[in-house]
């Protein structure tokens, strides 16, 4: 596994422009972009599904397990790993509101429903 660069991570934790595109079931294929919220936790970079795992990214994402982000300036083939540890959800959640939190679409990402879809993105 590859590590994000600090000049990435600062530029994904700067930007509202993030789109992740999971592979197809081909492996191959990527699928189209989706526009996602991101957050940034010490050296790693989360995104959650709002519509929580019944989420075609998301579904894809976690059959697939890889695809390419976008966000930020930065384009990268990733890795999707799903997060069920509590701590760092926690810790997730805090992100979510330091970056999104005085948006109205902000309180439904927080929720055990998203928080169930939440997804570290790795370089690779």
């Amino acid at each position: 596994m590859t590590a994000w660069t600090a000049d990435e991570l600062h530029a994904i934790a700067s930007t509202d422009d993030f789109h992740i595109a999971p592979f197809r079931a081909d492996g191959t294929t990527l699928g189209t972009p989706t526009w996602i919220w991101s957050v940034v936790v010490d050296d790693g970079v989360y995104v959650r599904a709002y519509n929580g795992t019944n989420s075609r990214w998301y579904q894809s994402a976690r059959s697939q397990g890889a695809g390419r982000i976008t966000g930020g300036g930065v384009e990268k083939d990733v890795t999707f790993t799903p997060i069920t540890d509590a701590v760092l959800n926690d810790r997730i959640d805090a992100a979510y509101e330091a970056k999104y939190g005085t948006s109205p679409y902000y309180p439904p990402m927080v929720t055990a429903k998203t928080r169930a879809a939440t997804v570290q993105v790795d370089p690779r």
